[in-house]
């Protein structure tokens, strides 16, 4: 069944790339006309207490200030490099090094052969998670990549990184549960020990593995916030 819901998910992501090119506009809605109200607080702001959605008004179009939703040609790029790019695949190196450093698990071994089963590991839970992202944000019209807050404040800036992690952006930039980003750290986490983990792991160390993946990701990106700055 594991096995089923892993090709599932590459069929969904692949028909969704394939598809998604070839979506046609959504209609536009004739003007009606403006009758004047007493201004109200909007349903939609964003996460409560969001301090760059507080100061970044939305445009007279509805789109959030500062936010440029990113073409299906630049995701697709994303998509890629989140798996094959440099950082993504030195960062398989490093975790894979200190699995074998640490022996975990140890019914791999702590030699090569050992690294190597790691860096397989590492990698193939990576594509699991970056498809399953990659497929929600298109079938659900999110955005979940990470961006720098616009507001420099210290904050502002943490709050964006630890929220990140659970969040994702819609089409107009406000933030709204980050779906993909939870599906793909948890699925991809529980379908690796539930498959090629020793037998003596099961889903539910897969949780755990998945809310830790979450904490890291809410670590770097405060990195990214604070210290580097490319």
């Amino acid at each position: 069944m594991i096995r089923s819901f892993v090709a599932a998910i590459f069929l969904t992501a692949a028909f969704l790339s394939a598809t998604e090119a070839q979506a046609s506009p959504e209609p536009t809605q004739s003007p009606t006309p403006q009758i004047a109200t007493t201004p109200t607080k909007p349903l939609d702001q964003g996460f409560p207490s969001d301090p760059e959605i507080a100061k970044q008004p939305p445009t007279s179009n509805g789109q959030q200030a500062g936010y440029v939703r990113p073409t299906g040609k630049v995701r697709l790029k994303r998509y890629v490099n989140s798996m094959f790019g440099p950082i993504s695949l030195g960062r398989n190196l490093f975790n894979s090094g200190i699995a074998t450093w640490q022996n975990s698990p140890e019914e791999w071994g702590g030699q090569w052969e050992g690294f190597g089963r790691r860096v397989a590991s590492n990698f193939g839970r990576n594509v699991i998670r970056q498809t399953t992202i990659y497929g929600l944000d298109s079938a659900l019209k999110v955005d979940s990549h990470f961006y720098r807050s616009k507001d420099r404040s210290v904050k502002a800036r943490i709050y964006n990184a630890l929220v990140s992690p659970v969040a994702a952006r819609k089409p107009n930039g406000k933030r709204t549960i980050g779906i993909p980003r939870l599906t793909g750290a948890y699925a991809s986490s529980i379908i690796a020990y539930e498959t090629w983990y020793p037998s003596r792991y099961d889903y539910k160390d897969g949780l755990k593995s998945g809310t830790i993946s979450l904490g890291f990701n809410a670590a770097y990106n405060l990195f990214k916030e604070f210290v580097w700055k490319k």
